[in-house]
């Protein structure tokens, strides 16, 4: 059985240096409170995410890979993506990480494959830049699950969303800080990272389904990241309100269980009992392996033994045989 990580990240040294010097006033980067990593980014001033050693060495990756029996990783840039520093900064941060990424897709074709990083706050720039990673490999698109605090169901976005649907992309719906942080007061404690992180793909994902973006952009494969985030558990009073509240049915049909069983999950939780979950939400031909490796919560292997932990129908699909279909491999 083929395994394909669908979760995991890259990041670039140019990159990095460029939020260095033009990610303030939102983004800074500061000594890391947690060891290893000498430095970690702070949005807002809370920690945010911290680099380990494996964002930025693809033969550390490779090998990592190896000792897992991981065969191949689509990798991605993870939050704070490319939205910061106006437009001309957005493009060159996007542009470096998707240019370090083909290339190393031509360094191990057999083993490197990517989403691309656009500017989706800069319509016109964002569109040219989908086509230009396209066109040098890219097989899938990474979103934040907000984009500088406006939702992806912002009507900005509807003809970057329209160019990914006539092609058919995979969409890669990741955390990055939620709207109003410093009022919900999870700066602290690592809130934003265990708590913040799983609500923001939850509401950005709900919005979605609520929006009738499932049937006006037919084509697009959502992947809700961290298996689903809340949403498996919360499927039930989801449906219960659809049945009560008027304000859920205003553009969909559908109840939400049902419009949960039409897109992708990864296996980036912690638990069998939350990945056997996400499967019975979603269906065992919608999950998806990914590690979030190399954050320092990542976990390759382990996350490989709950997905083999599965019956056999769907530790195959979930495996490799779902991303292989959806990203054409």
């Amino acid at each position: 059985m083929t395994v394909i990580d669908v979760h995991t990240h890259m990041l670039s040294r140019d990159w990095f240096e460029l939020l260095k010097q033009k990610g303030k006033p939102r983004y800074a980067v500061k000594p890391s409170k947690d060891w290893p990593a000498p430095l970690g980014i702070y949005a807002d001033g809370a920690p945010f995410m911290t680099p380990q050693d494996g964002h930025f060495d693809y033969e550390l990756r490779i090998k990592k890979m190896n000792e897992a029996k991981v065969d191949l990783a689509i990798v991605s840039l993870t939050c704070p993506n490319c939205f910061w520093g106006g437009p001309k900064t957005s493009l060159k941060a996007a542009q470096l990480v998707n240019d370090d990424m083909a290339r190393a897709q031509t360094a191990w074709p057999d083993r490197i494959r990517w989403f691309c990083s656009i500017p989706w706050e800069h319509e016109a720039l964002a569109l040219a830049e989908l086509e230009r990673a396209t066109a040098a490999g890219a097989i899938g698109v990474m979103v934040l699950a907000n984009v500088n605090g406006r939702s992806l169901t912002d009507a900005r976005f509807a003809k970057i969303w329209k160019a990914i649907d006539e092609k058919g992309l995979p969409v890669l719906v990741h955390p990055t800080s939620p709207p109003g942080t410093k009022q919900l007061d999870i700066q602290r404690f690592n809130l934003i990272a265990q708590m913040g992180f799983m609500f923001d793909t939850s509401l950005a994902i709900a919005r979605l389904l609520y929006d009738g973006f499932l049937d006006a952009y037919p084509n697009v494969k959502l992947i809700a990241a961290h298996a689903g985030a809340t949403l498996p558990y919360l499927v039930g009073r989801m449906d219960i309100c659809f049945d009560n509240m008027a304000a859920v049915r205003e553009k969909v049909k559908e109840r939400p269980s049902e419009l949960l069983r039409r897109i992708y999950y990864d296996s980036v939780t912690f638990t069998l009992d939350a990945l056997k979950m996400a499967v019975e939400v979603g269906g065992a031909d919608k999950m998806l392996y990914g590690s979030d490796y190399p954050h320092n919560i990542g976990d390759m292997r382990g996350c490989l033994s709950r997905v083999d932990a599965l019956p056999y129908e769907q530790r195959k699909a979930a495996r490799g045989g779902n991303a292989m279909r959806i990203f054409k491999i």
